[in-house]
């Protein structure tokens, strides 16, 4: 007789049911086994740590109460099980330079940001003047950080990082930011209830980590806190104030789009080959505006800054646009925050020369180029997938010394000619 015809209909299903349950409870047993020894960790290990910074105990308390791991954040590996690293997402595709730039993104930010100069003119103004950081900076950052505080930033500051502090591949780092966090709640900056982070552990409007804030953030209101979630003149004083602490010029500005002949490497890009912008005029290069460079420019140092190389605009920059990349390491990320700025003040358009087409490619596929120039000994800044100023260049080098026309950006065919 058959197993099927002497087991009831009913039960085998019941069976069925179970097997399936069987892995989720499992799953859950280890879960709830790892949340004990997150709230272990948080009392014998971050507690000591945060009293020994000046922390209280009803400030510890306050911040813990109700939290969990975020089992939903991504780099995590639970005690017990191997370390891993980050997924290579070999698939996933490089984003052209003009998707940066796209028009809802940039001319929302310029809308937004007029409006927001004419609100706060007398804050902006304020803090320019004692930090020389021109108040369409300091608004373009404040517009890409947030969207001018309009971005929800829904994480628990402490939830992210007492998750990231137990069980990431930095836990180290986030460790430290935790106790940072800890700190300023315990300042009174703002309730722990406000303390919002991004997913990452950055906080409030600007994005700050922890860290940063202790040093950074600033009284702008002049009530005696930095609440960076929610004043906006708070908001303002410490974005002018990280940029001035990390070097601004005052009267310098960022950068100008030029044009770039032919004659001129796109190799001699780079923040360690400048020159002074007299020397650039020399080899033929030109504001697209046809105005010659700013007197008080000419005789000082500018960078050639070339995004996508010989498919798209041209730029001479300035140390101050160093600075922007000290707010977040992207030349993109820095050109935004300058174009914008530009256009909130002076009305200026989109950028003179168009961004080319740039050939479909995957990351990993310019990490194995990457690899390849670093083995012919180029410097390329890591073979991460993502071509930074170091890899554009080394592209052009190795373009010139065999004989081709310098792009200076990675394509299709230099990624199977590099393969060979």
């Amino acid at each position: 007789m058959s197993l099927t015809k002497s087991v009831s209909p009913v039960f085998l299903r019941l069976i069925v049911v179970l097997s399936l349950l069987l892995p989720a409870t499992a799953d859950a047993q280890n879960r709830a086994k790892v949340e004990r020894q997150f709230q272990s960790w948080l009392e014998q290990s971050i507690w000591p740590e945060a009293r020994r910074k000046g922390v209280s105990r009803k400030t510890f308390d306050a911040a813990f109460d109700g939290v969990a791991l975020n089992w939903k954040l991504p780099d995590l590996t639970p005690p017990g099980q191997p370390a891993t690293t980050p997924k290579r997402q070999r698939q996933a595709e490089f984003g052209a330079p003009s998707r940066y730039f796209r028009p809802n993104s940039v001319q929302g930010a310029t809308r937004i940001g007029k409006e927001m100069a004419k609100r706060h003119a007398k804050t902006l103004a304020r803090v320019e003047a004692q930090t020389g950081v021109p108040g369409r900076i300091i608004l373009a950052i404040w517009g890409r950080e947030s969207g001018y505080g309009r971005v929800d930033i829904p994480h628990n500051v402490f939830e992210v990082l007492g998750t990231k502090g137990f069980m990431s591949s930095r836990k180290g780092y986030f460790t430290d930011e935790l106790i940072a966090a800890l700190q300023i709640a315990e300042a009174g900056h703002a309730p722990g209830s406000v303390m919002k982070s991004s997913w990452a552990g950055a906080l409030g409007q600007p994005q700050f980590m922890p860290s940063s804030f202790l040093k950074y953030a600033a009284d702008g209101d002049g009530d005696g806190r930095a609440d960076i979630w929610r004043s906006e003149a708070d908001t303002i004083a410490s974005i002018g104030h990280y940029l001035a602490r990390h070097g601004w010029i005052k009267g310098r500005d960022w950068g100008f789009e030029v044009k770039v002949p032919a004659s001129v490497s796109c190799a001699l890009e780079g923040p360690d080959q400048g020159r002074p912008i007299t020397s650039w005029e020399a080899m033929g290069i030109t504001r697209v505006s046809g105005r010659p460079f700013p007197a008080h420019e000419r005789d000082q140092v500018g960078y050639l800054l070339m995004p996508a190389g010989r498919h798209g605009p041209g730029f001479v920059v300035t140390p101050n646009f160093y600075v922007l990349k000290d707010y977040n390491m992207s030349d993109l990320y820095a050109l935004f925050v300058g174009h914008v700025g530009d256009r909130i003040q002076y009305n200026v358009g989109d950028f003179s020369a168009r961004w080319g087409q740039i050939d479909a490619m995957y990351r990993s596929e310019i990490a194995a180029m990457q690899r390849v120039l670093e083995r012919a000994g180029h410097d390329v800044g890591g073979a991460d997938g993502l071509p930074g100023f170091k890899t554009r260049r080394s592209i052009g080098r190795w373009q010139e010394s065999n004989g081709q026309n310098a792009t200076c950006f990675p394509d299709n065919s230099l990624i199977k000619r590099l393969a060979k």
